[in-house]
């Protein structure tokens, strides 16, 4: 097995080359202070005053002044085009959480892409962060105390059946499929517990509960295999 590029017990922030609201990126470094980024990300940690710990991606984004403004021994290209920029640096930063920014751009094709990845890679515990909601694949079980009222979708990305506490429209008994039911706009009425069957649904909530969302994930019993590549 080869080493990861980054191994930490830090939560890191995975900055994107999509320009982040200021807000979500802030939000992020106070759970994630380690950061990383993926090829272009590098000058937008540069424009936000931060040094990376590491830059991995093919490199074909980054600018010159970035490459010249960052040591040489945090750049880690990676040449092979098989995969995304988002997908080259999931599976080689291993940390209790990563928090992706610069995911969530104008362009369809990139984000669906993004939700790709996190299914690719969904034995990590990773949370994309938009400038209005966040998402993650749920891990096999999880807790998250949401206050009442709060939106909670579902979606699924492949077949996967579920149970759940703490949820207007209870899911038990359902299947899900991206071509047939999904969940959103379920709302919270309770302390909220979901368990799923395959490592195939992405909960979706707003922002604000990006706290409540990485402590419910890190405490998360059990994670789902990795998949071989």
């Amino acid at each position: 097995m080869i080493d990861p590029i980054v191994q930490t017990s830090r939560n890191v922030t995975l900055i994107g080359a999509g320009p982040p609201r200021e807000s979500a990126l802030q939000a992020a470094l106070t759970l994630a202070p380690e950061v990383v980024c993926a090829d272009g990300g590098a000058d937008v940690a540069l424009a936000h005053g931060l040094m990376p710990r590491a830059v991995i991606g093919d490199f074909d984004s980054v600018s010159i002044e970035a490459r010249t403004a960052i040591p040489v021994e945090r750049q880690f290209p990676i040449s092979e085009q098989e995969s995304t920029d988002f997908d080259k640096c999931l599976r080689n930063i291993v940390a209790p959480l990563v928090l992706g920014v610069g995911f969530d751009g104008t362009r369809m094709d990139h984000q669906l892409a993004a939700f790709n990845t996190l299914l690719t890679h969904a034995h990590r515990r990773c949370i994309l962060v938009g400038a209005e909601q966040i998402v993650f694949v749920s891990p096999p079980r999880i807790g998250l105390d949401l206050p009442e009222q709060s939106l909670l979708s579902l979606f699924p990305l492949g077949a996967v059946q579920g149970r759940s506490e703490g949820l207007r429209w209870p899911i038990e008994g359902l299947r899900f499929a991206p071509d047939g039911r999904v969940g959103t706009s379920n709302q919270v009425v309770g302390s909220v517990q979901l368990s799923f069957d395959a490592p195939a649904m992405l909960i979706i909530l707003p922002r604000a509960a990006l706290a409540a969302a990485a402590e419910g994930l890190i405490a998360a019993p059990g994670s789902w295999p990795a998949r071989v590549r």
